[in-house]
């Protein structure tokens, strides 16, 4: 007969590959090990100072000039609203728009509430989809993001008539190679469920791997935060369809895992 899970063992034998930056890692290896899973942690991307500190400061003295400022991630309000907050109070002409659930709670820890955020689809699609992001001719619009990136944003705005500015707050890199432990490499391809936040952590992870191992590799199940990634893992050959959480939150992510876990893997009998 099947025993009842407790919380310690709902994910008992679950092998989890956390690729999150060390930072934002912790909490989900936590919470995800007070459920009994096995975690490897083996982060894909590093965040760094961006090259032009300048740029963000110059900003902050005149962020009232902006009628929307958005925070394409948790990365960027984390590097961003502090240095704003140091030197002045939010203006509350501007407004705030984030793109997922994690970035609207990353706001809540500085005080800062949303104005706009999607409610299904955590992407730069889902933000223009919103009312309030259709009527823009006019406006100014700040948007807070690491180096380089996806122009779906500010492009879509442009065309809708607002004045589009950047802001690079901070710097994506791949991790060294040394900065890892050797024995994790070699566990990549025996995890159960590898967690996957963007696409260039993705590309990051498939550099990693040639031959036998990559083909190894793409019979690893993946868990990702946005339909956008499941087409992305799709298009490199991953076999298995990605497990998809509702958003990039802790608790989305293991959500994702129980019913998954309920789903298609066994319970040990007790």
């Amino acid at each position: 007969m099947l025993g009842r899970l407790t919380e310690a063992n709902q994910l008992q034998a679950l092998n989890v590959l956390v690729t999150r930056p060390t930072h934002q890692a912790e909490s989900l290896c936590q919470l995800l090990t007070g459920y009994g899973a096995d975690v490897v942690k083996f982060p894909l991307l590093e965040i760094l100072d961006p090259d032009n500190p300048a740029e963000l400061t110059q900003c902050v003295e005149q962020l009232e000039s902006y009628d929307w400022v958005i925070f394409v991630s948790v990365n960027a309000i984390q590097r961003a609203i502090p240095a704003i907050l140091e030197r002045r109070k939010w203006p509350e002409k501007s407004r705030i728009a984030v793109i997922g659930k994690s970035s609207a709670a990353a706001l809540k820890t500085f005080g800062l509430k949303a104005d706009a955020c999607p409610e299904v689809q955590f992407d730069s699609e889902g933000l223009l989809n919103l009312p309030v992001m259709q009527q823009v001719a006019g406006l100014r619009v700040v948007i807070f993001r690491g180096n380089s990136g996806r122009e779906k944003l500010a492009n879509t705005l442009r065309a809708r008539g607002a004045s589009v500015d950047y802001v690079e707050c901070y710097r994506r890199a791949k991790p060294a190679m040394d900065s890892h432990n050797p024995d994790d490499l070699g566990k990549i391809t025996h995890t159960d469920v590898a967690l996957i936040n963007s696409a260039e952590s993705l590309n990051n992870l498939l550099e990693l791997f040639s031959g036998q191992s990559l083909a190894d590799l793409l019979k690893v199940q993946l868990l990702v935060v946005s339909q956008r990634l499941v087409d992305i893992a799709k298009q490199a050959g991953f076999v298995k369809p990605p497990l998809v959480a509702e958003n990039a939150t802790d608790g989305a992510v293991l959500a994702a895992l129980l019913d998954w876990q309920h789903r298609y893997r066994p319970q040990t009998d007790t």
